[in-house]
Formats: C-alpha cells, structure tokens, sequence
C-alpha cells in the first residue's frame, strides 16, 4: 500500500454555477467609500436631532418664516403692508440664506470631521478594516445631501414669493421723484434727462439744498436770500457733470424695482450652493485636522463674520494679494450681477474701499484651492491619527 498514490484534487466548480455565486471580493481596504458607508455617514447626522433643527432654521426655516409674517400682514391690512415678495426681499433674503447656509454648512461639516471622536467609535471603525482615506472621503457627500437640499428648497421658496406674490414689473419706476422708464442704458438716459423740463431735471440732480425753516424771522429770511437761482443752463451743465452718478443711481434704483429674471435667480441659486460647499468642505477638514468640534465651528463662524467683511471692505496697500487669498472675496467678486456688492458688509468688487477684481481664472483658483487643500489636510490628519 505504501506504493500505492492517492491522487486528492479539488472539487471542481460546476460549468453551469453563475457567477454571482462566487464569493465577494472584499473592499474594505479601498480608499473609494461605498454606497452603504455614505448611507451610514449620513444616518449619523441626521440622528443628531438638534443639529438638524439648526440646520433647517438657519437654511430654509428663516426665509419661509419671513415671507409668511409678510404674506399675512398683506393679507390683512394690504394698504399699510406691501406683498410678501419683492426685488429688495428678495436679494436681502438671499444674502441671509447665503450667510446663515455657510454657518449652517460649517457646523454640519465641523460636526462630521469630529463625531467619530467625540462619539468614541473611531477606534472600532479602523478595527474594522475599512479604509481611513475612505471614511473621511464618505463624509462629503453624506454631509452635502444633508445640506444642499435644505438651501435649495428654501432658495426655491424665496423665488417663487417674488415671482408670483410680488408686484408685477412695470416699465416705469420713480427716481428721486421723477417718474423715469427702465432699461435705459447710459446715453439712452443721458437723452432722456436732456429732454427734460428745467423744474424736472433741477428736481432729479436734486437741486439746491432746501431752508430749513419756513423763511419766518431774521435768520429764515437770511438763509432763503443765501439760496442760488439756478438758471436752465446752469442745470443742464450740472446735470452733465453729475451724469455718471445719476446712472449709477438709477442701476440701483432699477435693481430695486425689477424683479431678477429666472436666468439670473437659477445663477443666484448654484452661486449659494457653491458658498454651502466650500463652507462645508472646509469645516469638515479644519474640525478633522483640530478634532474638536466647538473649535472648528466658532473659527468658520469668524471667518464668516469678521475676517471676510474685513477683507473685502477695508484696502492694505501691501497686503492686497494675501486679502484675495480668502475665499470669501473669491466668492464676492463671483457673485452673480444681481447680488454684486450686496451683504457682507463691504464696498463690493472693485467699489469704493474694496478690492480692485481679479481674473476669473484667479477666483477659480482661490474657490478650488481651499477645497482641495482643506479637504487633504483633514483626510491626512485622519489617516495619521492614533486609534
């Protein structure tokens, strides 16, 4: 018997076994996050109830309380309140939405580069074999279909108040009380106020500077002596000299009274859902790299309120190209025409007291680069940390 071979082989698959019978091939070790690991991210946020709470008054809760107080106040006593929608609601609610989303955004991404820590689970989720790089990747878009969504609807609130529960367009509009047509550009305008009757065009340029008494008594009757009489001529050549102010304030005026054409909402809406995803991209990596949530949160809420309005309203000589490395300038002189110079507190792109322009290609390059940068920096801090 000790001759004797026994041949043992393998049983042998059969021909007709489908392959998906075979085993998986097991993908925790990928850097890629699957499916179920952002599902299971974004269970995790929306389990913090309180935090979703502030995420829905910050984002859509404070838009659609405000036009509703607006809405039953017109209802109610429609000639001492005017319609919930309008051009001005419309843009100061869109800068809140744009203001408050980015907090919103930050603590949510603040929140989601620490809650593995500050929850304890950390060490558990690397026994597990997955991927640290894949973890953190998950975070982005769990986070993001928590957020965006939430501006969206709200966004989407704010424009269909001022398209359909507003005043109609109409194709005049006062203008330092003279009834002027819109759409006119500068040399259409300019002809326009030449055509003008001496009292109107003294009344648009605003005239000379009125007594401030009724002309009663010795210092009244000095003061309406003291008054020029301005002739046509000297109007006309004031109004020529004032015209690029007048236009200026006339483009303001008609932004105020004309309600932003569906084109232009659709841009104002991608441009605030850009402003959310640099809020969050850039707190998930600063509260991944610092882990802590309270840190992270209360320095995006500085750069948001102080730092951003500081570097867009006050011009340093020497300083102006570290100023344009802050995104939020990036994102101002972006800004859609409609919304150009509105919030913020600043003089606006290439305004008085602000920041001269810069390229697009140059805004490009500070938006991406503190996404890219941020995100690495937290991804790296969560590959290099101790379980």
């Amino acid at each position: 018997m000790s001759d004797l071979a026994i041949d043992v082989a393998e049983p042998a698959l059969p021909e007709d076994q489908p392959a998906r019978d075979l085993p998986a091939r097991d993908r925790r070790g990928s850097w890629a996050p699957t499916w179920g690991l952002v599902a299971s991210r974004m269970l995790e946020l929306r389990k913090r109830r309180g935090l979703m709470v502030a995420v829905a008054i910050l984002t859509f809760g404070i838009p659609v309380i405000f036009l509703g107080i607006r809405l039953l106040l017109h209802t109610i006593a429609p000639s001492s309140y005017g319609p919930a929608g309008s051009p001005v609601v419309f843009q100061g609610l869109s800068d809140v939405m744009r203001q408050f989303g980015f907090i919103a955004a930050a603590t949510l991404g603040a929140t989601a580069g620490t809650s593995d820590l500050s929850d304890g689970v950390f060490r558990h989720l690397v026994v597990t074999g997955r991927s640290r790089l894949a973890l953190y990747l998950a975070r982005i878009p769990a986070g993001l279909a928590v957020v965006l969504p939430c501006i969206a609807v709200g966004f989407t609130v704010v424009c269909l108040s001022t398209s359909f529960l507003g005043t109609a367009n109409s194709n005049t509009m006062s203008f330092n009380g003279v009834t002027v047509p819109k759409h006119l550009d500068a040399s259409q305008l300019k002809t326009w106020i030449d055509e003008l009757s001496p009292s109107k065009m003294e009344q648009l340029i605003g005239g000379p500077p009125a007594a401030s008494t009724d002309g009663s008594g010795p210092a009244g009757k000095q003061q309406a002596t003291q008054l020029p009489t301005l002739t046509p001529a000297m109007i006309k050549l004031a109004a020529d000299q004032q015209m690029g102010a007048l236009y200026d304030g006339y483009l303001q005026a008609e932004k105020a009274t004309v309600n932003p054409p569906m084109n232009e909402m659709v841009k104002i809406g991608l441009w605030i859902e850009l402003e959310v995803v640099v809020a969050f991209t850039v707190g998930l990596g600063f509260g991944s790299l610092v882990g802590q949530r309270t840190v992270a949160t209360i320095m995006m809420i500085v750069l948001e309120i102080i730092v951003t309005p500081l570097a867009i309203g006050v011009r340093i000589p020497h300083l102006i190209n570290a100023q344009r490395l802050v995104v939020g300038v990036a994102m101002q002189q972006l800004s859609p025409a409609a919304m150009a110079g509105f919030g913020r507190g600043g003089g606006g792109p290439g305004g008085e007291g602000g920041l001269p322009p810069m390229p697009h290609w140059a805004l490009i390059a500070v938006i991406v680069g503190w996404i890219v940068v941020w995100s690495g920096l937290g991804a790296w801090r969560m590959v290099r940390r101790d379980a």
